[in-house]
């Protein structure tokens, strides 16, 4: 078949295809001639030369900052980091200030460098030619600079995160009975996961006279106060395994809740008191003070994308319970 003969590519098609190689997520800065800061997100760097060294990305001829990149001499590519997505958001915006309130770093040839990157190149225009419909830019790197932030990764046209494998993680071991549960169980992961979690917290929560099953009441009410024990049972009997009201009563008891009658009804309501908000606070500290730990040792990437896929986890797993930050059963627990 000759080219003339061959199909006409179908563009969705062939933006689909070309979306399942990952790339990084960059942004191109430089300086127009009235010395104002211009930006752009973009997708299309790579390299080109180790020696010299050599980079390049595109533009579309289309683009309303073109004129600037043409005639700017020099540029900086910031490879954006996990955690910059909406820095790559607000530069492919048009429309706005895109460096208000941003902290920089000026390169001796006044292009304005954004902090935090996962690297960052500096250039100077080597040449520039047309490619279809976009036109490509070369530069000299002059200076570079990284750190340890993971990249930000656009795939499919979504944003990702890019995993490293680790490598020193053993293999899954088996039960040494046939048909026993390997290692890597997801029930086994999840529970264990849970329970080394809390290790550090449950010290805290004794120290308050406070047993598991008192503190998951305890913490739903203080997202949604003044519910009857029949909307606790219903948000999380998941995780209390029995009926809530045995233990909202000696909560009750130990100051923590008070009750109070419906208007509505004769259910009881129970509400966390001043004194027990207050003591709440401090191990929701505490509570926050150890995922941030866990979460540092574990990598901005990796914690990212556990609690993302635990969400989607929770939804694919829910068997309707009620939202118990969008609202449980009415007070009245009809």
């Amino acid at each position: 078949m000759t080219p003339e003969q061959a199909p006409a590519l179908d563009p969705k098609e062939f933006r689909a295809a070309l979306g399942t190689f990952a790339t990084g997520v960059t942004v191109i800065t430089a300086r127009a001639a009235d010395g104002t800061a211009v930006g752009l997100t973009a997708n299309s760097f790579n390299s080109v030369s180790m020696d010299p060294p050599m980079v390049l990305w595109s533009l579309a001829k289309k683009a309303l900052n073109l004129p600037v990149f043409k005639s700017a001499d020099h540029w900086a590519v910031h490879v954006l980091a996990a955690d910059q997505e909406a820095l790559s958001g607000r530069f492919a915006r048009s429309g706005e200030d895109k460096f208000a309130g941003l902290e920089l770093e000026d390169h001796h040839a006044g292009v304005p460098l954004l902090k935090g990157c996962a690297a960052r190149f500096q250039c100077k225009t080597s040449f520039q030619y047309e490619g279809g419909d976009h036109i490509i830019f070369v530069g000299e790197v002059t200076a570079f600079d990284r750190s340890e932030h993971p990249p930000l990764v656009f795939h499919a046209g979504r944003y990702a995160l890019a995993r490293q494998k680790d490598p020193s993680l053993p293999p899954a071991r088996s039960a040494r009975v046939a048909g026993g549960f390997r290692e890597d169980l997801l029930g086994y992961l999840l529970g264990r996961s849970h329970f080394q979690f809390h290790v550090g917290l449950r010290d805290k929560l004794r120290a308050q006279g406070l047993s598991d099953l008192q503190w998951s009441a305890l913490a739903a009410l203080t997202v949604r106060d003044g519910v009857t024990a029949r909307s606790v049972d219903a948000a999380i009997s998941y995780s209390l395994g029995c009926s809530s009201e045995p233990i909202l009563e000696s909560l009750v008891a130990s100051g923590w809740l008070e009750r109070t009658l419906s208007e509505e009804s004769d259910a009881a309501l129970y509400h966390v008191t001043p004194d027990g908000r207050d003591r709440s606070l401090h191990l929701f500290a505490a509570a926050k003070s150890l995922e941030v730990d866990v979460l540092d040792r574990i990598g901005y990437v990796d914690g990212a994308l556990l609690k993302a896929l635990l969400q989607k986890l929770i939804a694919l797993t829910d068997p309707g319970l009620p939202d118990l930050w969008g609202g449980v059963d009415a007070p009245n627990g009809k």
